[in-house]
């Protein structure tokens, strides 16, 4: 049994945390990060780096899935990384990680001749734009343009309940490839941040990501004909 404890527990994404990791036998919420083995951060982005010093003071891993941190925040995270055993993702998404790695080799593919923006909707109580996910979805699509992600358009949405869409779209004079991801609900954010927490569980010191959970980083693990290295 892995013990957690949730920070940002009453909100929206900790809430579902809390209520699969209820129903799973694999896991049992604790009140403190003293108490448990992993400490799942879906708070505040001021609150982050407080929580991981706890977590290395009582020598626990990490799951950070919050987003909005400033540049400094995110430099004392990755820090953090070697300090303890970490999983930190700006989306716990199964299906968007897989998502960027399709994003990544159409780039490649489709080469600079294509001009390329991004589109993300999300719910009006998100305070972050553009969302984690865009953010990250732009350092993919730059690295493999060779330019800096301020140079990829993004477009931000706020509107009703949308728990989180994200399209790319890519696009000549002759034609458009829109490749798109959109959650229908929060849980699947939540599964794979559970999903996080039972890989991280017992691993040495390091900055992980839900590419290194999902083993897309490790060729060995992948299941045979999984998505080849981009070049």
């Amino acid at each position: 049994m892995i013990k957690i404890v949730i920070k940002g527990a009453s909100g929206k994404m900790g809430s579902r945390i809390s209520a699969l990791a209820e129903r799973d036998p694999v896991f049992r919420i604790v009140p403190t990060i003293e108490e448990a083995d992993v400490m799942i951060d879906f708070s505040h982005p001021d609150a982050t780096v407080p929580n991981l010093q706890t977590v290395k003071a009582a020598k626990k891993a990490a799951v950070v899935g919050t987003t909005g941190h400033s540049p400094k925040q995110r430099e004392e995270i990755e820090k953090m990384g070697r300090q303890i055993p970490l999983v930190f993702s700006p989306n716990t998404s199964v299906g968007v990680n897989l998502f960027w790695k399709l994003l990544e080799q159409s780039a490649h593919l489709l080469g600079a001749e294509f001009q390329v923006k991004v589109r993300e909707a999300h719910h009006i109580h998100k305070k972050d734009a553009p969302s984690g996910t865009a953010l990250q979805i732009a350092k993919i699509l730059a690295a493999v343009r060779q330019t800096t992600p301020d140079k990829i358009p993004i477009e931000s949405i706020r509107e009703g309940e949308v728990v989180g869409d994200h399209t790319v779209i890519f696009e000549t004079a002759g034609d458009i490839l829109e490749l798109t991801h959109r959650a229908k609900s929060r849980d699947t954010f939540a599964l794979g941040a559970l999903r996080a927490t039972q890989w991280i569980t017992g691993k040495p010191n390091g900055l992980y990501s839900m590419a290194d959970v999902l083993g897309m980083n490790n060729p060995a693990a992948r299941p045979r004909g999984f998505l080849a290295e981009s070049p």
